[in-house]
């Protein structure tokens, strides 16, 4: 037998596979992931459909059912568990009657809207601070450089609540309307402000290491431009961590937005948030713990959840990792 006829025997069945088909095979075997991916899709189902369970219920997260209290208990919800029954899925609240599980799917609308909204606003202020400091180098990058530690030498919990109702007070002053068709654009805008730079010096350290590739230096010989070599050359080869720093960066929003809610420069009342929802909860908490107990699970369990499939991404697109 010639080497001719073995050579087609020896490769077949070999196919070359890219990066990314690699790791959607490691995540399709990857049960954490699955899991995971899952709770985040339940989540966000329920905050896309939330106006169908008003029409299932026949009632709104902002009404009041004084029925469902009992004024000798001090208004306090009739039945056990927070007032759960056919009616009220979840139970009410304490003093207002207003159906729980209303709110809390209003809720999770509310919260994901604006923490995904900061997310991607910040992935975009960060991409671009870090592919122009890490390819260009020199003063521009020390100039992006320290406005990045500037930023994160600031106690950003602090500074939001320092800083959420200046920013309110000039952009009413401006025109806007008051409530939170302003607080909720001042949120994004402080969680972005403070979330941006852990994005940009990931991305400028990935810069720094392929600006000198082969295939970089190839096109710069072609003519091609800076602009080109940055956004055309260079940006498409960084989809991989800059996909695990957002998948890693939103659970931290999500409990920032919580958080400033909760410490009351936050969405106002009457929108529902769950971070609201733990605030007006705290004096009940002794009679009523599914008050407490119901947004701060879910709290819990989502921001697990992203951080989970986060790690489930990065051992994915990690050639040399264990998993």
């Amino acid at each position: 037998m010639s080497l001719d006829q073995l050579a087609p025997a020896s490769t077949a069945g070999v196919e070359g596979r890219s990066p990314s088909a690699m790791a959607w095979e490691r995540i399709k075997h990857d049960r954490t992931a699955w899991i995971s991916g899952g709770v985040i899709f339940f989540f966000l189902i329920i905050g896309i459909i939330a106006p169908l369970f008003q029409r299932i219920l026949h009632t709104s997260p902002n009404s009041f059912h004084p029925e469902a209290l009992d004024e000798a208990m001090g208004a306090m919800p009739i039945g056990h568990f927070g007032g759960i029954s056919s009616t009220h899925w979840f139970g009410v609240e304490p003093r207002t009657g207003r159906d729980i599980l209303l709110r809390f799917v209003f809720g999770a609308r509310t919260s994901l809207s604006i923490a995904l909204t900061a997310t991607l606003v910040a992935t975009v202020i960060g991409v671009v601070v870090g592919l122009l400091s890490g390819f260009f180098g020199g003063k521009i990058d020390q100039v992006l450089s320290r406005m990045m530690e500037i930023v994160l030498a600031f106690p950003s919990i602090l500074f939001a609540l320092a800083i959420t109702p200046v920013l309110e007070n000039v952009l009413e002053s401006s025109g806007l309307p008051k409530g939170n068709a302003t607080r909720i654009p001042v949120m994004i805008m402080v969680i972005s402000t403070f979330g941006w730079p852990y994005i940009a010096r990931i991305v400028r350290g990935q810069v720094i290491s392929m600006r000198e590739r082969e295939f970089v230096d190839a096109a710069r010989a072609l003519g091609a431009t800076r602009l080109h070599l940055v956004f055309k050359q260079i940006l498409p080869n960084l989809w991989a961590p800059i996909l695990v720093t957002v998948a890693l960066n939103i659970p931290s929003f999500i409990t920032q937005e919580a958080a400033l809610t909760f410490l009351g420069a936050g969405v106002i009342e009457p929108t529902s948030d769950w971070g609201s929802m733990l605030l007006a909860s705290v004096p009940f908490y002794s009679v009523d713990p599914m008050y407490t107990f119901i947004p701060g699970f879910a709290l819990f369990l989502l921001v697990l959840a992203f951080n989970l499939l986060g790690d489930s991404v990065r051992d994915a697109l990690d050639p040399k990792s264990s998993r």
